[in-house]
C-alpha cells in the first residue's frame, strides 16, 4: 500500500472520521464502517488531510491549475488543499461554489478564482450517487472551466446498483464524463490495512461480507 493511502486511513481512524459499527447509508444499506470528512475539524487534522491528498494527486501526474471544491464539504478541502501545495512551493487559485446564488453584493453562486480557461481539478470527499459531482461539472462548464479530473478522499468501492451492474459510483462518473477520479485511498487499502492490524482485525470479515454483497468490480 503507498504511503499516503496508509497515512490518510491512520489520520481517518484517529480523527473518528473513520468509524466501524452499524450505520444506515442513504442508499438503506446497513454498512459496517462509515467515513465523514467532517471530522477532520481542526488545523492539524486538516493539514494532515491536504498533505494525503496532495500526494495522491502527485503520484497520479494530473495536470490542472485551479482547484475547486463543491459546497460544502468539498470547500474546505480544497482550501486546506491549496495551503498545501503554497507549502509546497505551488501557489494555485482555488474556487468554490453556493449552494443557492447570491443576488447581492457580488451576485452569482461562485466563489474565489475565475475558471474560464482554467483546467479544474475538483476536490471532495466521496462520491455517493455522483449528483453533487455532477452539478459541479455543470459549473465549471457553464464558466468556461475544463474539468481536468476529480479526486477524493475514500473511494467505497460500493455498487450502485448490484442487481444491474457491480459498477462503483466514481467508475459511473468516470466512464460517463471520461474523467479521471482519483482517490486517496479505497476499500481494498481498508481490507489490507485491517489484515496487518490486530486491533481492525475483528471488523475485517464484516468489511470482507459488505463488500462481497456490494462490492463493485473495481473492489478487489
Amino acid at each position: 500500500m503507498n504511503d499516503h493511502r496508509a497515512r490518510f486511513l491512520q489520520l481517518a481512524l484517529e480523527a473518528d472520521a473513520l468509524r466501524f459499527g452499524e450505520f444506515t447509508l442513504k442508499s438503506g444499506r446497513t454498512s459496517p464502517y462509515f467515513f465523514n470528512a467532517g471530522r477532520f475539524d481542526s488545523g492539524a487534522a486538516l493539514a494532515g488531510l491536504a498533505a494525503c491528498y496532495a500526494d495522491a494527486i502527485d503520484a497520479a501526474g494530473l495536470d490542472f491549475d485551479l482547484l475547486f471544491g463543491p459546497a460544502y464539504k468539498g470547500i474546505p478541502l480544497a482550501t486546506a488543499l491549496a495551503c498545501e501545495y503554497a507549502r509546497r512551493g505551488r501557489d494555485l487559485p482555488v474556487a468554490f461554489n453556493r449552494k443557492e446564488a447570491k443576488a447581492h453584493g457580488e451576485g452569482g453562486s461562485l466563489i474565489g478564482a475565475p475558471l474560464e480557461g482554467r483546467r479544474v481539478l475538483v476536490v471532495d470527499d466521496v462520491i455517493t450517487a455522483g449528483t453533487a459531482i455532477r452539478e459541479a461539472l455543470g459549473i465549471i462548464g457553464d464558466a468556461g472551466g475544463e474539468v481536468a479530473g476529480i479526486v477524493i478522499a475514500l473511494d467505497r468501492q460500493e455498487a450502485v446498483d448490484p442487481a444491474r451492474s457491480r459498477r462503483s459510483a466514481a467508475q459511473t462518473v468516470a466512464t460517463e464524463h471520461g474523467l479521471p477520479v482519483l482517490s486517496v485511498a479505497s476499500l481494498a487499502d481498508l481490507l489490507a490495512l485491517a489484515g496487518g492490524s490486530p486491533a481492525l482485525a475483528a471488523h475485517r470479515e464484516r468489511l470482507l461480507a459488505y463488500r462481497d454483497a456490494y462490492g463493485s468490480d473495481d473492489g478487489g
